[in-house]
């Protein structure tokens, strides 16, 4: 199968990093679905394809989408934040059970090829149990990985489950091409950006003070989050923190959690019309890019074999 035999419709699209890593490759993004405004507000600056605000709790919304595209491949990661270490943990909350939508859609659409994306947690979960109940009931061989981004040319330490679904093929059959350029040493933040950030230590918000809130740009970053909050006034040093002195510390921009999140410079992200409280969820809920293109490049490696 070639590249332009596919048809992609990227689904919990959000800003674009999954389509834009896919596109990078060669991949045919010919629609998207959202339904958050301020995310599709910027998705659609930055592609030519369109983007429909969509409800996808309810599946059957969707189904005249992807028959009017004449989609034959889904890529997509449902929102994670229910089965997050940063989140509450709880499935149950309501996001968790999108999901389920994303098989229900792969079920209705059966495209010859799906990617998965979502938490590491999300396999610990009894949704992913039904979830893959239902990709194989309908005939999908199932590849399944955990992947660090920093070994795919990432600066950020963030790992993802990914499942890639291929109608009646054979399980595990994509592992060696994920597997076989995986990068020996996580990148850092200076690896990546060298010294463009003009800082060498900069301050993400932890969640208690149990954790370590001061990072190097010599090693990789922490996963980047939908909120970026300002050094407390009282803060309190963790006994790993990279520096002690908060003089050399300084928060991150938006648009420098953006790059870590390897969007390109030229990205827009609208931020005339965004609020700073959307435009960090957006950036911070998105896939980022080079990840994209690492599973990308593996799956086209695989089609072209």
């Amino acid at each position: 199968m070639k590249l332009s035999d596919l048809r992609i419709v990227d689904i919990f699209a959000g800003c674009g990093g999954l389509s834009l890593g896919f596109q990078n490759v060669g991949f045919n993004i010919v629609g998207a679905i959202d339904n958050w405004q301020s995310a599709i507000s910027v998705y659609s600056k930055n592609f030519d394809h369109p983007i429909y605000n969509c409800d996808l709790s309810i599946p059957e919304n969707s189904y005249s989408i992807f028959e009017k595209l004449n989609c034959n491949m889904v890529i997509g990661g449902a929102p994670c934040q229910d089965f997050s270490s940063a989140g509450k943990r709880n499935e149950n909350n309501g996001r968790g059970e999108l999901s389920i939508s994303y098989a229900r859609i792969i079920q209705h659409v059966k495209p010859q090829i799906f990617v998965l994306e979502n938490v590491e947690g999300y396999k610990k979960s009894n949704k992913y149990r039904q979830v893959v109940e239902i990709f194989t009931s309908v005939g999908y061989g199932l590849t399944e990985t955990i992947l660090n981004a920093s070994l795919c040319g990432v600066p950020q330490a963030r790992k993802r489950y990914i499942c890639i679904g291929i109608l009646n093929g054979e399980d595990g059959v994509l592992l060696p091409y994920l597997n076989e350029n995986l990068a020996p040493y996580p990148m850092t933040v200076k690896d990546y950006l060298g010294n463009s950030l003009s800082t060498e230590f900069y301050y993400r918000h932890a969640r208690s003070y149990q954790r370590k809130a001061i990072f190097s740009i010599d090693e990789p970053s922490p996963t980047i989050r939908g909120t970026n909050r300002p050094i407390s006034r009282n803060y309190i040093f963790h006994k790993n923190d990279a520096c002690k002195n908060l003089n050399k510390v300084r928060v991150l921009s938006t648009l420098e959690r953006s790059y870590i999140q390897t969007f390109p410079s030229s990205f827009n992200f609208d931020t005339r019309n965004q609020t700073k409280t959307d435009l960090e969820q957006i950036i911070g809920n998105a896939v980022p890019v080079k990840l994209a293109q690492y599973i990308a490049l593996a799956l086209a490696k695989y089609l072209d074999s």
